[in-house]
């Protein structure tokens, strides 16, 4: 549901393109940079949502996002241009989707384990699900209320994400609280049990003495407690010992920051992470504008009017849906190796691709974007292979890393697309090109996966045996 109510609009954002090419009266190429915003720049921004999980939790980073999305496409109902659209619906609405899809697809994999393709197959159907409803929801929404109450309204369903956190129960404790855990082992006894209780917290009347602090709640000391980590050390020392003691804990972070980056530095070692990253981006690059562009490619052909009762962006929405459960279920058969059926979904999406500019007929594209849909749905493969390559421990930084590049190729292949158009007022050079870029990643990532690569023996199955340890020991401490 939070995938559905996040990713609703934006998947389907094919459906509000050639209205905002009509409002606002700019060329394809410009009006294209708000499609691919909010698909990019939440999977470019992926390191820094994935830290955001990492460290403050699926549910609070879920509730953030939900005031995000909603905000952003409330804001882009009074777009007065093109460039306002851009931020508030493109970047906006695009950063807190990739909060939320950060915090669904890590929670999952931490609750699941023997059938996590499949878990994350039936998850990840929520932007496809979404993107079919959303698609003929938009179309009648506009007809009724105007483009500018279509998204007032989406936006207002859009808060239902604060609804859906409630039940991402944090199965392993995030960095914030461990650190508001390890601080108050540390100083427990200093400062909450020398005092009275009543004491510390109560406030005297006129007293010249009284703090801000002594007016906490327990609660709310236990969330301070970090931060007064540093000021408890300071307040006992004068000149230069108090500097000696923020150098310190700066020294402290500076390590920790070192430690992230050289982990992932190990993490980009890896020859088949490399060749996952390539072909993410190429896939993206490729597969991701006749999302936004098919109704346009319809229109623009003569194949049909106006928008269909039933969208093109619907049909390939429903089949990546389908797509998205199938090879959810294919990846959890022992003998199928996920990176050689990723490959496989590349290859079968480019040949789709290829078709498109020679296809006369809107019975021809809508089967087409059909089998391009259900290959995309090797989006719910990713955190699968990203776990076997790394581990469940890496999978949050790498499944980072992996969506930046999948993010800049998302954001860079819509422009180019409009652009090829508004130089040669035709697609088919544009599907060429695209479809070349999905052959290539294909290529690119089977070749550099074969078995007769140097690598070291039984690496990938060591994580999930920590993995299976640690949540024992988390659970029995929770």
């Amino acid at each position: 549901m939070a995938q559905l109510l996040a990713y609703g609009s934006p998947q389907s954002v094919g459906v509000l393109y050639p209205e905002w090419l009509h409002t606002y009266q700019e060329g394809k190429g410009m009006t294209a940079w708000v499609g691919s915003l909010v698909a990019g720049v939440g999977l470019i921004a992926s390191p820094i949502c994935s830290a955001c999980v990492d460290n403050f939790g699926a549910r609070p980073v879920t509730i953030f996002s939900g005031v995000m999305v909603a905000g952003g496409l409330m804001l882009s109902a009074f777009a007065p241009n093109i460039q306002f659209l851009i931020f508030s619906y493109g970047i906006v609405v695009g950063l807190g989707c990739g909060l939320v899809y950060a915090a669904t697809l890590t929670i999952t994999c931490q609750y699941f384990d023997k059938r996590r393709g499949l878990a994350l197959g039936i998850v990840t159907t929520g932007t496809s699900v979404g993107a079919f409803i959303y698609a003929t929801a938009q179309n009648e929404l506009i007809v009724l209320y105007g483009l500018n109450g279509c998204l007032l309204i989406i936006g207002a369903i859009a808060l239902n994400l604060m609804a859906c956190s409630g039940f991402m129960r944090p199965l392993n404790m995030p960095g914030y609280y461990l650190k508001q855990k390890a601080a108050l082992e540390r100083d427990t006894e200093e400062q909450l049990f020398v005092k009275s209780p009543f004491d510390d917290l109560k406030i005297a009347v006129g007293s010249a003495t009284t703090t801000p602090e002594k007016s906490l709640t327990v609660k709310e000391l236990l969330i301070t407690i970090d931060s007064k980590d540093l000021s408890i050390q300071t307040e006992k020392k004068e000149g230069p010992l108090a500097w000696l003691a923020i150098m310190k804990a700066i020294k402290k972070k500076q390590k920790a920051y070192t430690k992230y980056m050289q982990s992932l530095y190990e993490i980009l070692q890896d020859q088949e992470m490399v060749a996952f990253c390539i072909a993410i981006f190429l896939f993206s690059l490729g597969a991701f504008p006749p999302v936004l562009f098919i109704e346009d490619v319809a229109q623009s052909e003569g194949l049909i009017e106006e928008v269909s009762v039933i969208p093109l962006v619907s049909i390939g929405a429903i089949a990546t849906c389908i797509g998205k459960l199938a090879l959810g279920i294919l990846v959890d058969v022992k003998w199928i190796n996920g990176i050689y059926l990723y490959a496989f979904t590349m290859f079968a999406g480019g040949l789709a691709l290829l078709l498109i500019p020679i296809t006369k007929s809107y019975i021809g594209l809508q089967i087409l974007t059909a089998i391009l849909g259900f290959f995309s749905g090797n989006w719910s493969l990713t955190s699968y292979i990203t776990t076997k390559i790394v581990g469940l421990d890496r999978l949050t930084q790498a499944h980072g890393i992996l969506m930046f590049f999948g993010g800049f190729g998302i954001m860079l292949g819509p422009p180019v697309v409009g652009w090829f158009f508004d130089w040669t007022q035709s697609y088919d050079l544009a599907f060429y090109f695209s479809g070349s870029c999905v052959l290539l990643g294909a290529f690119i990532l089977f070749l550099l996966s074969l078995p007769c690569w140097n690598r070291r023996p039984s690496e990938n199955d060591k994580p999930e045996v920590q993995y299976t340890f640690t949540c024992e020991k988390v659970a029995s401490v929770a």
